[in-house]
């Protein structure tokens, strides 16, 4: 795609996908709650902001143009296979509890996951009424809530982010709104595997773990030229060849 106007990374805050934008030259920001990098640009509560847009009231998406680009990295912490683990009354993590307390920790479980679905739904919806083009990425593994209970299919999964320069193979999904992703072949395995069950988790509910959600500044170049702007890498033949041919 051409993106005439600023690419927006909502919901990250390490700045990776957003250096890499800038130094392919584009104009890029991030947008946080959080700014432990010290890389957010926009400090805000984004939950609150696609709450407003929603309900048709002023917010950031007020400032973003239909020539923009936003990529959500949209908290999975409540849609994530490890979660869906927590809704069994065999849980590890309720091994100390009653069977009430398991089930209201459930409970409380179902309630949070509900909240962040709905916002999610909610973005989507902002951006179709808006025309913005917005891609969303989610992890994809086996039992991810989303694979059964979201608006569409993905438009691509990555079955391996190692194949493009990450540490984690990591299977991850994109889902393309507004846009299409264009389809490279930047492979760049060169990287000592991490696992997930190795990083730390997130002492906070509702927040990812900054070490699980990090992606390679590797995998962040690949990704874009590869799936968003269709640029050509290492000697790649281009993927707009034949439409400046054509034209």
């Amino acid at each position: 795609m051409t993106i005439d106007g600023k690419c927006h990374l909502l919901f990250e805050q390490s700045g990776t996908f957003k250096r890499e934008f800038i130094k392919l030259g584009y104009s890029a920001e991030d947008y946080d709650i959080q700014n432990n990098f010290g890389e957010t640009d926009h400090v805000m509560d984004l939950f609150g902001e696609i709450d407003a847009a929603y309900e048709g009231g002023g917010s950031v998406f007020d400032k973003i143009g239909t020539d923009d680009l936003v990529i959500a990295f949209y908290p999975c912490i409540y849609f994530c296979a490890t979660s869906q683990m927590s809704f069994s009354l065999g849980c590890v993590n309720y091994r100390c509890l009653s069977t009430d307390e398991a089930i209201e920790k459930i409970l409380e479980r179902d309630a949070n996951r509900s909240e962040f679905y709905c916002r999610l739904i909610k973005l989507v919806a902002v951006c179709l009424r808006k025309g913005i083009r917005l891609i969303i990425e989610n992890p994809w593994s086996e039992q991810t809530y989303l694979k059964a209970n979201f608006l569409k299919a993905p438009d691509l999964v990555d079955n391996n982010r190692m194949l493009r320069g990450d540490y984690y193979k990591k299977p991850t999904a994109y889902w393309f709104w507004n846009c299409e992703p264009t389809y490279g072949e930047s492979y760049q395995f060169d990287k000592t595997p991490k696992t997930i069950m190795s990083a730390k988790s997130s002492a906070t509910a509702g927040v990812c773990s900054e070490e699980r959600s990090l992606i390679s500044s590797d995998y962040a170049r690949n990704f874009i030229c590869d799936f968003v702007i269709g640029k050509n890498q290492n000697g790649q033949v281009s993927l707009f060849d034949d439409e400046k041919e054509s034209g």
